[in-house]
């Protein structure tokens, strides 16, 4: 199925978003991907460096009678966020993603795409191998782990970029111009509990939680789709009197909203069938307050051998009320920017089992006061609670800059080419234009990108007619970076 995507125009794009595809690429394990890239620069005898964090950075000079125009530094991320189905088998550290072709959209079977920057570090490599585009002198900038902590961005040090304007391809929606982003820190909560041996007269449940939509916890925060952690904790939360824990496994990245929670409760073989008609009650109050947004919510019951240790009743307390005290969503919106979110916060990954809890959360937001607010409040909640608390991670935001000089142009020729006024936005998705501007303060930066759906999710989807239009508008932006 990946031929039928090497056929689609533009096609250098497309060939290279195959190729791309077919290297493993998660954050933190990168080294496979940047040796394909490392290896792409050279074949091209382009000079090609490797910084002390492995970020790539690949130089092509001007095309004929373009050497007096302002170099560009065109950047994009390496690696993609790894999620797939429960049911789906595939192993991401062996595997190529497997696309395949839906109208105008290109998709992958059961996984997330790898378009969120795929497609950006496709259309990069485009341009570099090019022979018949006009542009200024290029420096493509590959930075790697922008999903888990921009570790990338923020090593890159002063001095490896000469360009004066910075295209960022990693936005998602082809008619806006971003010049502003939120920042970030990690928020993790850990405590160890006591485990109790269960009787011989326990009745065990496996409760499985699938088919919410889940997403960018950035970009599709202010949604008010299901959060897998907060849903389950209300099924537990309605029968903790009767129930104890004995293990919890939900979400699993932390700008991933969490769309499957499981959850192994054990209840004494009397309280099996009242466990069983409360959860079930609580369950459809649940599905009646997401049935607009959350439409394929499915949760399942399962009897399964009893479990040897549970967690003791203070403990599960503690959790229970910890989950359902922390902040989840948008905390705040702009009010600079109309439906912009200022601050916002994703409790993304819980993890209960063998004496260990761990809560892992991202709190974002454009306005640093804001982030250290939300962050603080979320400490209080676990803190109150007994947990230990760990902020790290940290990463500013990008602050919009209304007088960009290339911001004038591309605002100008979008309307030339497309007969209407581009949207000019923040977004409340981590770029890494704020870190890049700390090392490079005079580069004027701006963020824009195909059209792509459902990132960060195995609903994620990217626009086939919006790629061509993005590579249009880009080629015209090369042809009018203006004189040094």
């Amino acid at each position: 199925m990946n031929e039928e995507i090497r056929n689609l125009e533009p096609n250098k794009i497309w060939n290279n978003f195959a190729d791309l595809n077919a290297v493993p690429r998660a954050s933190k394990k990168e080294e496979l991907v940047i040796a394909f890239i490392v290896a792409f620069g050279k074949k091209l005898d382009l000079e090609t460096i490797i910084d002390p964090v492995q970020n790539v950075i690949i130089k092509k000079p001007a095309t004929p009678g373009m050497e007096n125009r302002k170099t560009v530094v065109l950047q994009s991320h390496l690696d993609m966020v790894h999620q797939k189905n429960a049911d789906t088998n595939f192993d991401f550290d062996k595997e190529g993603i497997k696309m395949l072709v839906d109208g105008d959209w290109i998709k992958a079977e059961g996984t997330t795409l790898g378009a969120d920057n795929g497609l950006g570090v496709a259309t990069i490599m485009s341009i570099l191998e090019s022979n018949d585009i006009p542009h200024p002198a290029i420096e493509a900038l590959f930075t790697i782990d922008e999903e888990t902590g921009m570790t990338g961005a923020m090593g890159l040090q002063a001095g490896y970029l000469k360009g004066d304007i910075l295209l960022n391809l990693d936005t998602e929606d082809d008619d806006e111009i971003d010049i502003g982003c939120a920042g970030g820190v990690d928020v993790t909560a850990k405590k160890t509990y006591q485990e109790l041996h269960t009787t011989a007269n326990c009745h065990a449940f496996k409760i499985s939680l699938r088919g919410l939509k889940g997403g960018h916890s950035g970009m599709d925060i202010h949604l008010g789709l299901g959060n897998a952690n907060k849903i389950m904790n209300r099924v537990l939360r309605e029968t903790q009197d009767i129930i104890r824990i004995s293990s919890i496994n939900g979400g699993s990245l932390r700008n991933a909203i969490p769309r499957e929670s499981f959850a192994t409760i054990v209840c004494d073989t009397v309280n099996a069938a009242k466990f069983i008609a409360q959860a079930e009650e609580i369950v459809s109050v649940i599905k009646s307050d997401f049935k607009t947004t959350e439409p394929n919510m499915n949760f399942t019951f399962e009897v399964v051998s009893c479990p040897l240790k549970v967690m003791n009743t203070n403990d599960q307390n503690q959790l229970i009320n910890a989950i359902e005290k922390a902040h989840n969503g948008v905390y705040k919106m702009s009010i600079e920017m109309p439906d912009l979110v200022e601050a916002s916060n994703n409790v993304a990954k819980l993890t209960v089992e063998n004496g260990t809890i761990q809560i892992d959360c991202l709190t974002r937001s454009s306005v640093e006061a804001s982030k250290t607010e939300v962050a603080d409040l979320l400490k209080s909640v676990f803190e109150k609670e007994e947990f230990s608390v760990s902020l790290s991670g940290s990463y500013p935001g990008w602050q919009p800059d209304t007088n960009s000089p290339i911001l004038k142009i591309m605002e100008n020729l979008y309307e030339e080419i497309f007969y209407k006024k581009p949207k000019v936005v923040a977004c409340h998705a981590g770029l890494e234009c704020g870190i890049l501007g700390t090392n490079y303060p005079e580069m004027d930066m701006i963020s824009f990108g195909p059209t792509i759906k459902g990132a960060h999710s195995p609903d994620e989807r990217a626009c086939i007619s919006s790629t061509q239009k993005f590579y249009k508008f880009l080629l015209e932006i090369l042809k009018n970076i203006p004189l040094k």
